[in-house]
């Protein structure tokens, strides 16, 4: 698959430069070469095609919506626990029409998602791009084909794209978001803003810098005052009753939380290391567009999408924790940043070029989604990382698996990876997270197997420390039974034929 993705980008980048004044004359060309845009931004999603521990939590909410039992993680227990809530019901309404399976609708829900931001990116960046033409000139739609395959090239939603998670569209509401205001919609932005805020709580930075954004363009008569008040209007439409909701089911304003000790720089720097081919250039342009006074409202809508990029970014950073692979939180940013660098082009460029400069654009986005795929490959970070993910999850699911079939009808495990351990264990046992504390077993690891023997027992007092040796194998799995029990649970899973105990020393 990685020989397929490079060997995609090089000729789709080829085609590109050769044929690019071609694709911004003639239609046929421009449709046929988005096709194929799209087509690589699909194989490069089925380089990782990995469900993620995030994603089996949505998909059992979603299950239990589906099939009657609410928005609840176990039937009964009205907890909040995720932080999607558009999503659990987009992935439930399939299984509820027509009794598809969640998990293999979620992972098609997404990657459509993933292929939208492309499809957006490319209306976007043209968008803009007209913005700066003096009127009765021909638009340069040529523009938004390398905005689409730049954002195709965005390892992050590549990532995710087949993840079944949330992410891809959340990052679709945001451009779709950005769109709309462009286009004068403030309406349906705040109704799209609505949707982003009950996707991920990101899409409250979104909301923030929409209003302003609208404030500023009416305080400078280029809306009037209608622009954000209807913003505001139409995203309460549906955040108010959502929110009133919330109030009676679950019984509190806000989920509960825990914000991090202080912004995690580390994280930032690994971020922009990784998409400097998305960073460099929009800096640069955003730079240009700022020194040069003329197309204010194009200019205008750069500064948006670069407005929500840093915001987007800057809320992660300091009020989020994000565990997950592949700088997951941040998904959104590296299409928002394609836009504007390839429409930002657009803008200081808007009257037709030489030849030698008419390829400077087609030139710079091929070499830069090469930059992309080339960290998609080869950065520990991207596909070191997922493919780690997939072998952990694989040896999750054994070890899930494992006590549904050993343990007692009714055991409650606390596990420190919930979701996909409850996705094997059904209802034979009751799988809640790490702060239960009346817990019949718990399995603290997010990682899988161990390569040695593992007796720590850092856990409270009222459990202990089991180590099992995974037969025919050199691995190792730590659990850890409620002490009045531990006997009796030790002989239930020692039972298995393949996971042996081995006491500690």
């Amino acid at each position: 698959m990685i020989y397929a993705v490079v060997g995609g980008w090089l000729v789709l980048g080829a085609l590109v430069v050769v044929a690019w004044r071609r694709i911004g004359q003639d239609q046929r060309w421009r449709v046929g070469v988005l096709l194929l845009v799209l087509a690589f931004s699909l194989l490069h999603q089925l380089l990782f095609a990995t469900v993620t521990e995030d994603a089996y939590v949505s998909f059992r909410y979603a299950q239990n919506i589906a099939d009657g039992n609410g928005p609840v993680f176990n039937t009964g227990d009205r907890s909040e626990t995720y932080a999607n809530f558009l999503w659990l019901v987009v992935i439930a309404l399939p299984r509820g029409a027509f009794g598809a399976e969640v998990p293999t609708s979620a992972v098609v829900l997404s990657g459509v998602a993933a292929l939208g931001c492309v499809l957006v990116a490319y209306f976007l960046a043209n968008r803009i791009a007209a913005l700066a033409l003096p009127e009765g000139v021909e638009p340069r739609r040529a523009v938004g084909v390398a905005a689409a395959l730049l954002t195709a090239g965005a390892n992050g939603l590549a990532v995710y794209g087949l993840s079944g998670t949330e992410l891809p569209m959340f990052a679709l509401l945001v451009l779709c978001v950005a769109y709309a205001l462009v286009a004068r919609r403030p309406l349906v932005a705040g109704v799209l803003v609505a949707s982003a805020v009950m996707t991920r709580p990101e899409g409250l930075a979104l909301a923030v810098v929409g209003a302003g954004w609208l404030v500023f363009a009416a305080a400078r008569g280029r809306h009037t005052w209608w622009a954000p008040a209807g913003f505001v209007l139409g995203a309460l439409v549906f955040l108010v009753p959502w929110t009133a909701w919330r109030l009676t089911y679950y019984d509190h304003f806000t989920p509960e939380v825990v914000l991090p000790l202080g912004p995690d720089w580390p994280y930032l720097g690994g971020f922009a290391l990784a998409h400097l081919g998305f960073l460099v250039p929009a800096v640069v342009v955003a730079g240009l567009v700022a020194a040069r006074g003329r197309a204010v409202e194009a200019r205008s809508a750069l500064w948006l999408l670069l407005a929500l990029a840093v915001v987007h970014t800057g809320f992660v950073v300091f009020f989020e924790e994000d565990p997950g692979l592949s700088w997951r939180l941040l998904v959104p940013v590296p299409p928002l940043l394609a836009v504007a660098a390839v429409a930002g082009s657009g803008v200081l460029t808007p009257m037709p070029r030489p030849r030698a400069a008419s390829r400077a654009v087609p030139a710079a986005t091929a070499a830069l989604t090469g930059v992309a795929v080339t960290v998609s490959v080869l950065s520990p970070e991207v596909l070191e990382r997922v493919e780690a993910w997939h072998t952990q999850g694989a040896q999750l699911a054994e070890v899930g698996d494992w006590l549904a079939h050993y343990l007692p009808r009714g055991s409650v495990v606390s596990a420190g990876a919930p979701g996909l351990l409850a996705s094997r264990a059904g209802s034979q046992v009751l799988v809640v997270g790490l702060d239960a504390e009346r817990s019949t077993l718990a399995v603290p690891g997010r990682s899988g197997y161990a390569q040695r023997q593992d007796c720590a027992d850092d856990l409270p007092a009222w459990y202990r420390v089991a180590t099992f040796h995974r037969t025919g194998t050199p691995f190792w799995i730590s659990v850890y039974p409620r002490a009045e029990d531990a006997s009796r649970l030790v002989d239930d899973l020692d039972r298995a034929p393949d996971f042996h105990y081995v006491s500690c020393p």
